[in-house]
């Protein structure tokens, strides 16, 4: 499946980049159309390096940026998928501004996330967490086997496009279970919906000097939150939960 998602994703991409900065915590890509963030891989994971093109990314094409998602440099790869992401997430992008937790509904640990998002046990108590990294009361990745094929309602976080677990986890995944990709570095591009998403929820930046500024200067998602537009797209014959306003917390 991994694959496929790769080649719906880089279908049709179009124009250049005309901004790309690289910060601490975040990727940046502005394209003529629409801008794209993804996370900073961490400085020390397995093949991670410095970029040997450092100077020459801004002003190619989206669509070449976009084929250094096959580099064995994962550092280079993300870069690929911000660019994905820039064409993607279009500045007239329309949809529903809907925090992705609100959308999902709490049935203990039938309700499984990917990643442990802020004010999750709030929202979410007594939903099944895994994460890379388990910290006291989470399940460590393998734990998804035995989880996603009971689960009801399912988010992921977008961080698994760009690591390249995506496909694994919609596989697991019952074609009946509710399920969201959810973050700032979603793409928000509808060929996803026939691989087992329901719903997509993402940020479209929308003041891009700040957005590129507090990048440089090691901003997180709570600096950028307010610089860009909370954006949830769904399939037409799925409704959302709930459709609250906000973003994460």
């Amino acid at each position: 499946m991994e694959e496929r998602l790769n080649s719906a994703l880089h279908s049709g991409i179009t124009g250049d980049a005309k901004r790309v900065v690289i910060g601490l915590n975040w990727i940046f890509v502005e394209g003529p159309e629409g801008a794209g963030l993804v996370h900073t891989p961490a400085r020390g994971t397995e093949s991670c390096r410095s970029l040997s093109e450092s100077g020459n990314y801004q002003s190619r094409s989206l669509a070449g940026l976009a084929t250094l998602t096959a580099s064995t440099n994962i550092f280079e790869s993300a870069l690929g998928y911000a660019a994905i992401n820039a064409h993607h997430n279009r500045f007239d992008l329309t949809g529903d501004a809907a925090n992705g937790l609100d959308i999902l509904e709490a049935r203990g640990e039938r309700t499984v996330v990917i990643g442990r998002f802020p004010d999750l046990d709030q929202k979410l108590p007594g939903a099944a967490v895994i994460e890379h990294e388990p910290g006291p009361g989470d399940y460590p990745p393998e734990a998804a086997a035995n989880l996603l094929p009971a689960a009801e309602f399912i988010a992921i976080t977008a961080s698994t496009v760009s690591n390249e677990t995506l496909g694994p986890l919609l596989e697991l995944a019952p074609r009946n279970a509710f399920t969201i990709l959810m973050g700032p570095s979603t793409p928000l591009c509808p060929a996803l919906f026939e691989f087992g998403v329901d719903v997509l929820s993402g940020l479209i930046p929308r003041d891009l000097d700040a957005t590129a500024k507090h990048i440089t200067e090691g901003g997180t998602v709570s600096s950028l939150k307010s610089l860009g537009r909370y954006v949830t797209i769904r399939q037409q014959a799925v409704p959302l939960r709930l459709n609250l306003p906000g973003g994460w917390r």
